[in-house]
């Protein structure tokens, strides 16, 4: 399967950047993964609105699914696709999006998309992947982690999620672990966002094939954030990079 990054700041994008958002395809299926700013843009720059084949969204926090609404907008009222659009999302997630574009009560975000309001354990087929959804710590939310498979190929994405033994259940054996590093060392570290340094701890428990660290803070050097995750994990670990393929393989 090949991952294009889409988005990859944490929180709020930088100059000219977005926040979190992935296409995920194989064998012609496209798969978009979180809905950040700015990534709905950048989707259309690699396929057209109307070939968006599913939508996963992590959790209900802005940074992952406000591009939704442009989304809706196109393929609803604009043409570019059909209702019905596939969306995995946790439990309480729909509540959050759907109040917003009602017309006077009427659930038109219901008619756009089908949704499937996924449990941790839940396990779909959406075209050529295999998805399972995986419970991450996080605050305020329902907050899912996703792992992707094809043809024995994995890859596994945290979203945003705290350290815990759910997000090596997670990455165990993946080909890819696609993880958030919001924050560096330092002291006190917030239990629901993983630092740079926990992704590497994270994923040399699972002992995944590959790191590659979203989510960072913008206005930390993306360097130092790579260094202190490669201090952890022994193997490849890179930075996420908005608009890079990625081959995702056994």
């Amino acid at each position: 399967m090949e991952l294009t990054v889409l988005g990859t700041s944490g929180t709020w994008p930088g100059p000219g950047g977005a926040t979190s958002g992935f296409l995920v395809q194989h064998d012609g299926f496209n798969l978009w993964v979180d809905a950040g700013t700015g990534t709905f843009a950048r989707l259309q720059q690699h396929i057209a609105v109307a070939d968006i084949h599913a939508v996963l969204v992590t959790h209900a926090h802005p940074d992952h699914f406000v591009d939704l609404y442009s989304c809706f907008y196109a393929r609803h009222y604009g043409g570019l696709g059909t209702d019905s659009l596939t969306l995995v999302c946790p439990q309480d997630f729909y509540g959050h999006f759907g109040e917003l574009v009602s017309e006077d009560g009427k659930d038109v975000a219901a008619q756009a998309f089908e949704v499937r309001a996924t449990n941790p354990g839940t396990a779909y087929d959406l075209g050529p992947f295999r998805v399972e959804a995986f419970e991450m710590a996080h605050v305020g939310v329902s907050a899912l982690g996703f792992r992707i498979e094809a043809e024995g190929a994995s890859l596994a994405y945290t979203g945003d999620a705290g350290p815990s033994d759910d997000v090596v259940k997670l990455a165990r054996d993946a080909d890819v672990f696609l993880s958030e590093a919001t924050w560096q060392d330092q002291e006190n570290l917030l239990p629901f966002h993983l630092s740079a340094r926990q992704a590497g701890e994270h994923a040399e428990r699972a002992g995944a094939g590959r790191l590659l660290l979203t989510h960072i803070w913008p206005t930390l050097d993306a360097a130092t954030s790579l260094a202190q995750a490669a201090e952890a994990y022994r193997g490849p670990v890179e930075l996420a990079v908005e608009g890079a393929r990625i081959e995702v393989r056994r």
